[in-house]
């Protein structure tokens, strides 16, 4: 009880806090609209075919995503700050709750991201089969989780000065490295951007343009990324505990 408690409390924190929502929800709408809609009638992006709204609002639904994810460790750094935590460790709340309630908090997050651009690309004529859409959802919501692990664990290693530039900056070396800007055709780019979790993220929401889903060494990568990024999380945070104990 006390674990949904404090998850409600994350979520309604999170809803209220309008300059975390400007970042993670405004900001790629912004751009989203800046960039698409004057070219809401090109319906060939790069000669593929794709229209210019529909490539975007799928590639920036990856930067956005991403960043509602990541941007959970400026919560984390600012409660540090503020010894909010400290005291969340002499309560009855478990480590498991703690972690569960800042997971879902991140993807809370993300999903209205994927909701507020759609709208968006729905207002500049884009339009998907329904199909496609909860496919293109589904995998994005799986390639998220390395990022989860990410903001936590950086929340838990660095102060309130630096956890900014580190969250907005790994944030866009992730998004340019893995193809949100413009497609990886060949070359050391794209051997680089298939070993990152930002790659595959970008793909998901690809599903969006070409209908087609992961491939096996998709998988293995979100899978790997998640499984070390927990890990170092979990370390962050036990070390951070050890710290101010």
């Amino acid at each position: 009880m006390r674990g949904i408690l404090y998850t409600r409390y994350e979520l309604l924190r999170a809803i209220r806090n309008r300059r975390f929502f400007f970042f993670s929800i405004g900001f790629p709408l912004v751009f989203y609209l800046v960039i698409a809609a004057p070219y809401r009638n090109n319906q060939n992006f790069d000669n593929s075919g794709i229209s210019f709204p529909l490539y975007y609002m799928v590639g920036l639904t990856s930067l956005g995503t991403m960043i509602a994810m990541i941007s959970s460790g400026a919560r984390i750094a600012a409660e540090r700050q503020a010894g909010w935590t400290r005291q969340l460790r002499i309560t009855p709340l478990t480590t498991r709750d703690y972690f569960r309630a800042k997971v879902l908090t991140a993807y809370m997050m993300a999903c209205l991201t994927i909701l507020v651009l759609s709208l968006a690309g729905a207002l500049l004529g884009v339009s998907l089969p329904a199909g496609r859409w909860l496919e293109m959802v589904g995998l994005i919501l799986v390639s998220l989780a390395p990022f989860a692990a990410l903001g936590i664990m950086l929340g838990h290693l660095l102060n309130v000065d630096a956890i900014g530039p580190a969250t907005g900056g790994g944030a866009s070396l992730l998004a340019f490295l893995g193809g949100t800007w413009f497609p990886l055709k060949h070359g050391f780019l794209l051997e680089l951007g298939r070993l990152l979790p930002s790659y595959w993220l970008v793909q998901a929401a690809h599903v969006g343009l070409t209908g087609h889903g992961w491939p096996l060494r998709a998988w293995i990568t979100i899978g790997v990324w998640a499984l070390l990024l927990a890990i170092g999380a979990a370390w962050a945070f036990r070390r951070d505990t050890k710290r101010v104990a």
